[in-house]
């Protein structure tokens, strides 16, 4: 170290000088509810939840506190700042050992460049309260930007954080070409995607600019009657079940017919569109587990076709087959896509999404 110090002495640097960086601004931070929340199924005050749970409160207990998490949940704003950080608050649960934390206390930051939203960067969670600069020293200019909510635990606040001197302001709702409610599984939620913004409906919306509404229920998308109808009321032009992971064979066959009536009831013309349930790689050597998914999709076929009989119109169904892959190297934990399972269920649904929605 005195070598160096000689060294910068001799050709004239000040020592001490050379290690001194230019401070940086301040950040001042601005509440989310200031900016533009895209993602609630009805639009809530202040509330980071994705339905307003007092309204239905003869939903199981286990459902309301899932429709709390902000899964799907994400803030469009547009600065011109060359650093942006977040502070926010979440519970303190402990995650599913299937689970990154940033996936599921953390946020994820996108920006869009050259027409495309690239991955920015993230906030990681170390408590309960958090404050985190999620990227830095970025090129001038005005920046178009979403900020994807933790997909597995509720948000008590959140405020984006930006260098003094510069400007953030609401952004517009990229994906206001056409709503779609998704009602799902854990994988519809986003179990094990490593991050936020790697769950398959915000790929889908940031891939389709459509708002892909995350109603994934961790092990409760089970079609039951009253979470049925509260689907039915949402404004949507049209509707995906991916649901059929976590209801029994048997239960597939009771519930799928409901579900889809009081659907097309409240909605004459919209899509609603069937995904059957994907492999289980815990299945590959598993025979039972195995067998019991293909009477799943089984039972969702015949109910599929029992109702196009009936005459209802725009059904469609999605088959589940290749949502996978067939290398067995797409779940973190045999059940769960991790973002290569994610990637290869966008491969199949996509494409038929896009022919449907047109």
């Amino acid at each position: 170290m005195k070598k160096i110090w000689t060294i910068l002495a001799f050709i004239g640097i000040p020592v001490g000088l050379q290690a001194q960086q230019p401070a940086q601004p301040s950040l001042v931070y601005t509440d989310g509810f200031d900016l533009n929340l895209i993602g609630q199924a009805f639009p809530l005050s202040k509330s980071y939840h994705r339905i307003d749970t007092a309204r239905y409160r003869s939903f199981p207990s286990v459902i309301k506190r899932l429709l709390t998490h902000s899964a799907g949940l994400v803030i469009s704003f547009k600065t011109n700042s060359p650093r942006i950080a977040a502070k926010w608050c979440v519970t303190d649960s402990k995650p599913g050992n299937n689970m990154t934390l940033i996936m599921n206390k953390g946020l994820d930051l996108y920006i869009k460049r050259n027409g495309v939203w690239e991955f920015a960067g993230v906030a990681r969670p170390e408590g309960t309260c958090n404050e985190y600069v999620m990227v830095q020293h970025m090129n001038e200019g005005e920046k178009e930007c979403l900020l994807y909510l933790p997909l597995y635990d509720k948000v008590a606040s959140l405020s984006i954080g930006i260098d003094s001197g510069y400007h953030i302001t609401a952004g517009g709702n990229p994906f206001a070409k056409k709503t779609v409610a998704l009602y799902g599984s854990s994988i519809t939620q986003g179990a094990s995607a490593s991050r936020p913004g790697m769950a398959y409906p915000a790929r889908l919306s940031r891939d389709m600019g459509i708002n892909f509404i995350n109603l994934g229920l961790s092990g409760n998308g089970k079609m039951e009657k009253l979470v049925a109808d509260m689907v039915a009321t949402i404004q949507a032009d049209a509707f995906v079940m991916d649901c059929f992971a976590n209801p029994s064979p048997e239960e597939i066959t009771q519930r799928t017919a409901y579900m889809v009536k009081a659907i097309r009831a409240a909605h004459p013309v919209a899509p609603i569109i069937l995904v059957q349930t994907g492999p289980r790689e815990s299945g590959n050597f598993d025979s039972v587990i195995n067998q019991v998914v293909r009477l799943k999709n089984e039972n969702i076929r015949v109910e599929f076709e029992k109702l196009k009989k009936e005459g209802v119109k725009n059904l469609y169904l999605i088959k589940g087959d290749e949502l996978l892959g067939r290398d067995h190297e797409g779940t973190t934990d045999g059940v769960h896509p991790n973002d290569l399972g994610f990637d290869r269920m966008l491969q199949v649904i996509k494409p038929e999404m896009a022919k449907i929605l047109q």
